[in-house]
């Protein structure tokens, strides 16, 4: 029998878990940022009394090592070692240029510590280009030692290295490289300059005004007073070449009517003076440039914000119990007898070993019919003394049928080693969820994004509460509060208040809401047609941003393509969590259900997501339509075959041993998980973790929902008349029978829509009230006063 064990595989993942947690400590990250600010701090001491004591302390420095330390006594105010640092790195090193490395001392500091002064990876390489740069300007310029020292403003690297440059391409080969790098470097560093260098060899044009040659152009002149008019139809024809900066400007033929007076001979005193101003020719590009503009990050407003730390968990799995290699046998070598004893064989068996469960998967002789195996379920139990075994077959994809028996000691999953996996720090989904693990060990991980919504049900005291919290844990641990909001629904009232101290981080609610928690029935329809108004606006903005989901319209906001000022913002996914549905239905029925029904049909492409739970699984609670709209299911343990096929429509909730062992059903798989284990001083630490840190003014408001006034007992809206009203008030008149019943056979409709006209017959006026089974009193006797009604109405 071949038998997977994992024991040295755990082993040595705890060991790199606690490696890699170390280095993830906060107190670390505080220590190491601390330590480097610190470091740049003591060298710039360091150098700039190099720049002033350098020359002092150069004789000390050619002393060994060991004379230097004890014997020598520089004036550096960073003492030995500041001096021995700033004879290394500037004068044996870049030079004046070394200060750059203080620079990236400083923001590597601080981006340890967590704030980014500025873009670190762009910076860093600019900096590092710079340092060579500078060094090799200043080797250039200033080939000697300054001062009648030994220090080189360009150190030792850039004096050699002009040098060896100088000898290859020349000295004005050299000048011409380093001035060609260093407007490289400008182009490439800052965004403007390409335009300012482009703009610096481009032409202007400058208005100018043309002066009229005395021999090219007739003078003429224009008198405002009374004169006698010689020659109306004299037409001068004038023709103006001036040169502007080589650009010939030419008005052509230009036809003035002039006035002539008598005082032709006047001199040019009053002559008016014709200013052209030149056409204005702008420059055109092929390629449209839009303004280059970093993106938009929603973080921002909370960018100080910390995920909350695996110290804030318990590893429950501490001292655990593993299956020995008796109990497999023993397991192996019952299973074989039973089966054997019905005359059926079996060729191969392995076991896989999971936290509470082991799998026994068997291959069995050619000739067997399945359905015989699998009715031995209940004979298989008996003879392990075993509850909770489940027979699948076959298991889909691998040719084999699978036993599942219970552990005798079974292995706890804590939440911790859920979170800390590789699969769950390393996952690219939207809304990741780390529920649990499988009886293979792995972490089991679902997309709520993809779900998309998730029916949990289960007896009560099975798991059901743990799994919620650890569906929420999951997405605390990974989504910044710019990027998920919760709304939380609980009748019970104990069960998610726990998440109340974090409002203001991760919770919606309606505007006038004093408690983020909604417990009350009428405060529940309220927030989910609430919620419905939310999608419809969420659609339409999609709609303006020829965007197909949430994902996309976020990614078109941040890359900022969306205008804000047209209404486009950023949206959060929202997760709406309902812990005791059955409570809610049985209060409000329909009026819970359709609200319902209607964002699990649509609301998934705008990013509202649903997880329902409920302790009773019954037809009358899950019901056809709720069933058709949540595709993901969890079953904890159920007491009965029908509930188990009611939530997952087929057995096996009810052969669950309970204590978080569940069956997940998603992407038409079925797959047995054990629950991952979270406790309620756990959920409250991490509460207490994010609570602790600034959040926003108030928590996400949805919008405000004004619902219609409805009707009270007795009352009937006229304004929502049936659409066969009238047709059904000039049967009446003309029969002078108010019959239901009636209405019921002349229109084919049913009882219950019948009724309401009936109801609104009499609301109007043209019936009379109910008389127990006899037919109502018509009160209108003819078809004229019965238009003359329908035409007031």
């Amino acid at each position: 029998m071949a038998i997977k064990r994992k024991k040295p595989v755990k082993a040595s993942g705890k060991k790199k878990k606690t490696g890699v947690s170390f280095l993830k400590n906060e107190k670390f990250k505080f220590i190491v940022g601390i330590s480097v600010l610190l470091i740049s701090a003591y060298l710039f001491v360091a150098f700039v009394s190099f720049l002033f004591y350098g020359t002092a302390d150069q004789s000390k420095l050619d002393l060994n090592w060991s004379e230097f330390v004890v014997k020598s006594g520089v004036k550096n105010k960073a003492a030995i070692f500041g001096a021995y640092l700033s004879e290394l790195i500037m004068n044996r090193g870049f030079g004046i240029a070394s200060f750059l490395f203080i620079y990236l001392l400083v923001i590597t500091g601080f981006k340890i510590l967590g704030r980014n002064l500025v873009k670190y990876g762009k910076n860093f390489l600019y900096s590092l280009v710079l340092l060579i740069w500078i060094s090799l300007v200043c080797g250039l310029i200033f080939s000697s030692p300054i001062g009648g020292s030994s220090f080189y403003l360009g150190g030792q690297y850039g004096f050699f290295m002009s040098s060896w440059l100088s000898s290859l391409i020349g000295v004005i080969g050299l000048v011409f490289l380093l001035f060609f790098s260093g407007l490289i470097i400008v182009i490439v560093r800052f965004e403007n300059s390409y335009a300012f260098i482009i703009g610096l060899f481009k032409k202007k044009l400058v208005e100018s005004e043309i002066i009229e040659p005395e021999e090219k152009t007739e003078e003429f002149i224009f008198d405002n007073s009374i004169s006698k008019i010689i020659d109306e139809d004299d037409v001068v024809k004038a023709i103006f070449e001036p040169d502007f900066d080589d650009e010939e400007l030419v008005v052509e033929e230009m036809q003035i009517e002039r006035p002539q007076t008598i005082e032709d001979e006047k001199e040019d005193e009053n002559e008016l003076k014709l200013v052209v101003k030149p056409k204005v020719v702008e420059e055109e590009t092929d390629e449209v440039k839009p303004d280059e503009l970093e993106d938009y990050d929603p973080t921002l407003d909370l960018s100080s914000y910390k995920f909350p730390t695996l110290e804030l968990l318990d590893d429950h799995s501490f001292g655990n119990a593993d299956v020995s290699n008796e109990e497999l046998i023993s397991n192996k070598n019952k299973i074989v007898e039973t089966l054997r004893h019905y005359k059926i064989e079996i060729t191969k068996i392995r076991a896989t070993i999971g936290p509470t469960i082991t799998l026994y998967e068997i291959v069995p002789a050619p000739g067997i019919r399945i359905s015989k195996i699998k009715n031995l379920e209940d004979d298989i139990a008996l003879s392990l003394a075993a509850l909770g075994i489940r027979i699948i077959a076959p298991i889909p994809g691998r040719g084999t049928i699978g036993i599942e028996v219970p552990n005798q000691h079974p292995e706890a999953v804590s939440m911790r080693s859920v979170i800390a996996s590789k699969k769950f720090q390393e996952t690219t989904a939207e809304l990741p969820i780390a529920i649990g693990k499988t009886i293979s060990n792995e972490t089991y991980l679902i997309d709520l994004a993809k779900m998309p919504h998730i029916l949990v049900a289960g007896a009560t005291g099975q798991g059901k509460s743990v799994g919620v919290n650890a569906i929420i844990t999951s997405l605390l641990y990974k989504k910044h509060p710019s990027q998920l909001k919760f709304v939380f629904i609980d009748p019970k009232k104990v069960e998610l208040n726990l998440y109340s101290i974090i409002e203001k981080h991760y919770l919606a609610k309606l505007p006038d809401e004093e408690e983020a928690v909604i417990t009350d029935i009428q405060k529940v329809k309220a927030t989910l047609n609430s919620i419905n108004v939310e999608m419809d606006s969420r659609y339409d903005l999609l709609k303006k941003a020829h965007a197909r989901n949430l994902k996309e319209y976020n990614k078109k906001f941040i890359s900022r393509k969306l205008n804000p000022e047209k209404g486009h913002k950023f949206m959060p996914y929202i997760v709406v969590i309902i812990d005791e549905f059955a409570d809610l239905i049985m209060t409000a029925g329909k009026e819970i259900e359709l609200p319902i029904a209607r964002i699990a049909q649509l609301a998934r492409a705008v990013g509202i997501h649903m997880i329902i739970a409920t302790q009773r699984p019954s037809v009358t609670i899950i019901t056809g339509v709720i069933k058709a709209n949540f595709p993901a299911r969890i079953a904890f343990k159920v007491a009965s075959m029908i509930d188990s096929r009611t939530i997952l429509d087929q057995p096996g909730a009810n052969q669950l041993i309970g204590k978080g062992d569940m069956l997940i059903s998603a992407n038409s798989e079925v797959t047995r998980v054990q629950c991952a284990f979270v406790d309620t001083p756990e959920v409250e630490r991490i509460c207490a973790f994010i609570a602790e840190q600034r959040g926003y003014p108030t928590a996400f408001l949805l919008p405000e929902y004004a619902g219609d006034e409805e009707a009270g007992p007795g009352q009937v809206d006229l304004n929502n008349k049936d659409e066969i009203f009238e047709d059904a008030a000039r049967i009446v008149v003309s029969n002078q029978m108010g019959s239901t019943s009636m209405i019921q056979r002349k229109f084919s409709i049913g009882y219950n829509r019948a009724g309401r006209i009936m109801d609104q017959l009499e609301a109007a006026g043209i019936v009379g009230p109910s008389e127990g089974s006899k037919a109502r009193q018509v009160l209108l006797q003819d078809e004229y006063s019965l238009e003359k009604l329908l035409n007031s109405l």
